[in-house]
C-alpha cells in the first residue's frame, strides 16, 4: 500500500473510493430526477486506486433500479467470508437500501447479493458447525427502525438508525482469515 495512508486504515479501499468520486451523490440525484436510469451503480473497483489500498474491494459493485416505488439493490461480492463477511455485507447494504430509498422518497425494495467465491475457512468449520446446530433456536428478527425525520443522507447519525428488539443466541468465536 502507498505510504500516503496511515497505519491501520483501508487507504483507497472502500469509503475513500464512494466519497472521492460522489458516488453516494451521483446516485441520490439520479434517484430523485430520474429513478428508471439504468446507469445507477456504484463502483469500488477503481484500477487506480487499487494497489493504494489495504485490499482489492470484496463487495466491488452495487446496481440501483426503482420498480413500482420500491428501490432494489443488486450487490455483486467477488469474495465472501461466508460466517463473517457476508452477515455484515449483507446488513450494511440492506441498512444503504434503506436510509437511501427514505432520502429520495422511495420504498425499501429488494436486495439481491451475487457472490463469485463464497467461501469458508478451515479454521471457521467448528464455529460454522455450532451456528448450523443453533438453526433450531432461530429468533424473531428484529426491526430496523430509521428517523423518519431525516431527508438529506448526510444528516443521518448512529443514532438514527436503531435495530429494535434485538435477541441473539450468545457469541460464537469465529477467527478472521486473510
Amino acid at each position: 500500500m502507498n505510504g500516503k495512508w496511515k497505519t491501520g486504515t483501508i487507504g483507497t479501499s472502500y469509503g475513500w473510493v464512494v466519497k472521492e468520486f460522489k458516488q453516494i451523490d451521483t446516485l441520490i440525484n439520479k434517484l430523485k430526477a430520474n429513478p428508471q436510469d439504468r446507469r445507477m451503480i456504484i463502483n469500488l473497483w477503481q484500477i487506480p486506486y487499487l494497489d493504494t489500498g489495504a485490499l482489492y474491494p470484496c463487495v466491488f459493485n452495487s446496481c440501483w433500479d426503482v420498480t413500482d416505488g420500491k428501490l432494489n439493490c443488486m450487490l455483486t461480492i467477488r469474495s465472501n467470508d461466508l460466517p463473517l463477511g457476508n452477515p455484515f455485507n449483507v446488513v450494511q447494504y440492506a441498512v444503504l437500501v434503506h436510509l437511501i430509498a427514505q432520502v429520495t422518497d422511495l420504498k425499501p425494495g429488494l436486495l439481491t447479493v451475487c457472490i463469485s467465491n463464497a467461501h469458508i475457512y478451515e479454521n471457521q468449520v467448528e464455529g460454522m458447525k455450532e451456528q448450523l446446530a443453533r438453526k433450531s433456536e432461530a429468533l424473531p428478527a428484529p426491526k430496523l427502525w430509521i428517523n423518519p425525520d431525516i431527508k438529506n443522507f448526510y444528516d443521518f447519525k448512529i443514532d438514527d438508525i436503531k435495530l429494535i428488539d434485538y435477541k441473539h443466541l450468545g457469541k460464537i468465536d469465529m477467527p478472521v482469515s486473510v
